[in-house]
């Protein structure tokens, strides 16, 4: 999106996104980033995270915000990894405070508090569990555009998803 006074927002999921899971039968190519944790604490789920992720997130000409259940841990184990800067964090409702109605309805309890994040401002948001009903919540209480990217977990992050993220940023406001 050009033209705008702010670059767009991206909200960022982990889980799915950047460390895939939930493939039957799949062996899920690990890498080393020479950034490994230490200890026997290590979550050994960060290996399949592919550290070219880091540079192609990186040339999305967007502001970057975690949107993960990892919060500021992702600040500490998953940006070192993938070469990203420390990156500001969605903070979540806590669960009392989420409405049971948007769980009726089928709101996924993120969607909410992207939407007050982003006051406005146009974003995208990258996770594994978007669906239509979060779209349509999306485009009727959001004043700037977004894109509710879903990505495959089984995969992550994928050549067609970047150039999705890409061509939605390059479109005009």
């Amino acid at each position: 999106m050009t033209g705008s006074v702010q670059r767009p927002l991206l909200f960022l999921d982990v889980d799915g996104p950047l460390i895939p899971f939930g493939a039957v039968s799949q062996v899920y190519q690990t890498s080393a980033t020479g950034a490994e944790p230490l200890g026997a604490d290590a979550n050994p789920l960060l290996t399949r995270i592919n550290p070219a992720h880091g540079p192609r997130l990186t040339e999305l000409s967007c502001e970057m915000v975690w949107a993960t259940t990892w919060m500021a841990d992702a600040n500490e184990c998953i940006a070192p990894r993938i070469g990203l800067p420390q990156l500001a964090v969605v903070v979540w409702p806590e669960p009392s405070d989420i409405d049971d109605q948007d769980e009726r309805i089928g709101l996924h309890w993120k969607t909410r508090a992207l939407v007050e994040w982003a006051a406005g401002r146009p974003f995208i948001w990258v996770d594994d569990e978007v669906t239509d009903i979060d779209r349509a919540w999306v485009a009727a209480h959001h004043q700037g555009q977004a894109l509710l990217h879903r990505v495959d977990p089984r995969h992550g992050l994928t050549d067609s998803d970047y150039a999705a993220l890409d061509l939605w940023l390059r479109q005009p406001v």
